[in-house]
């Protein structure tokens, strides 16, 4: 969506706050031997406390809250039995609804112990996120995101997942702009404008280029098998630069859980 006015802005802050205040809850308890069914109806109370919506289920009815993948999932994981262990790496997305607007934001977590290149591929994922968010600026090209991002990755040796894309949010889950690259594709001619309101949420991986979909007909997995973080924020596109709508408490940006 593009803002039209203050109460536009004043809303989409609200339910950002929301989902970023339930994504830092879940990761702070997250913990060995909960199931990611347990992680999830405590996404489910936060967001039903705050007078919130889960957008994937509103819109898509996702048998889940939230979307929680674990090791081999990259995306769209359906929380269930899976018992989370030690050593797991666990991507959390959050998104939802509150008076007709949306905000998405999504980080992994490492369950220690942690082995150091998936620590490493955790910091440089929320790494790449800022990368692309650098760019953001009324007038710029899209494609400026991507290209900032795919740098990164390139410079520091891994693989960007290129079948999962950013998005327009606001008014919907999933609007105008579309399929927005995080990954280098000069063809997208596309500008910010003033007030577009959009995710960015690179999947950084050490090997993976696309995923493919399980038999639920909704976990996607990386392929070739590899590991893969995600961290997301949801953005508008102002002259002065980005106003960032899900931050999180600085003291928690998912990653390592102490």
């Amino acid at each position: 969506m593009t803002i039209g006015n203050e109460d536009d802005l004043a809303k989409l802050r609200v339910i950002g706050r929301i989902v970023a205040m339930t994504l830092q809850k879940m990761g702070a308890v997250l913990e060995p031997g909960m199931t990611t069914a347990e992680l999830d109806a405590i996404g489910r109370d936060c967001l039903e406390r705050e007078g919130a919506r889960s957008a994937p289920q509103l819109d898509y009815k996702f048998p889940g809250a939230t979307c929680i993948s674990v090791n081999e999932e990259a995306a769209h994981g359906i929380p269930g039995p899976r018992r989370i262990q030690r050593g797991d790496l666990v991507n959390i997305d959050v998104s939802a609804e509150r008076d007709g607007f949306y905000s998405d934001t999504g980080a992994s977590f490492i369950v220690p112990p942690v082995m150091p290149n998936i620590r490493q591929l955790c910091e440089d994922g929320e790494r790449a996120t800022w990368e692309g968010i650098r760019q953001v600026r009324t007038g710029q090209r899209f494609s400026e995101i991507g290209r900032a991002i795919g740098s990164f990755a390139r410079k520091k040796g891994y693989s960007l997942i290129r079948d999962l894309a950013s998005h327009g949010v606001g008014r919907s889950l999933h609007e105008y702009p579309d399929a927005l690259a995080t990954w280098n594709n000069p063809a997208d001619k596309r500008i910010m404008r003033e007030g577009m309101v959009f995710t960015i949420e690179p999947f950084l991986s050490l090997g993976a280029w696309q995923t493919v979909q399980g038999g639920d007909g909704w976990t996607l997995y990386a392929m070739p098998p590899a590991p893969v973080v995600q961290f997301e924020h949801t953005l508008v596109a102002t002259r002065q630069g980005p106003v960032i709508l899900t931050l999180r408490d600085n003291a928690f940006q998912g990653g390592l859980l102490q």
